[in-house]
């Protein structure tokens, strides 16, 4: 199997912070995966967008693009917007991505949600709160 392409797709601010760590975590994921091009993409106010993240993979050789967003939880956003971006229906997670004349699958993730690696990072951050007092 050859590489895959991972979108990882944040939500755009007018402050720098939030592209900051979208650019920051892509960098991590790419130090510790060999196996994925990491490519980010924006929903609004930031640039690259979504889909010229997308067009950025036309130069990619990859075999499956995998879209995931930098997003804690579901809404109009995760529901509707990124799908409508990366060209697939309301409530489906695959589809296609035309690719140098092929059609590679395009994966669709769910966002972060409950995860113990999140409820540790919250005592993690409450920790050095704490350390202020």
């Amino acid at each position: 199997m050859g590489k895959k392409g991972m979108l990882l797709v944040g939500h755009g601010s007018t402050m720098p912070y939030n592209q900051d760590l979208v650019e920051k975590t892509a960098a991590m994921i790419k130090a510790g995966n060999t196996d994925f091009i990491v490519k980010c993409g924006f929903m609004n106010m930031n640039k690259p967008t979504i889909k010229e993240s997308l067009e950025a993979f036309r130069h990619e050789s990859i075999d499956t693009l995998v879209v995931v967003p930098l997003f804690l939880a579901k809404g109009v956003h995760i529901e509707k917007d990124i799908p409508g971006e990366i060209g697939l229906p309301e409530g489906t997670k695959k589809g296609s991505f035309a690719l140098n004349g092929k059609s590679i699958p395009l994966v669709y993730a769910d966002p972060i949600g409950s995860d113990p690696l999140l409820a540790d990072l919250m005592v993690k951050n409450a920790i050095k709160a704490l350390s202020l007092i």
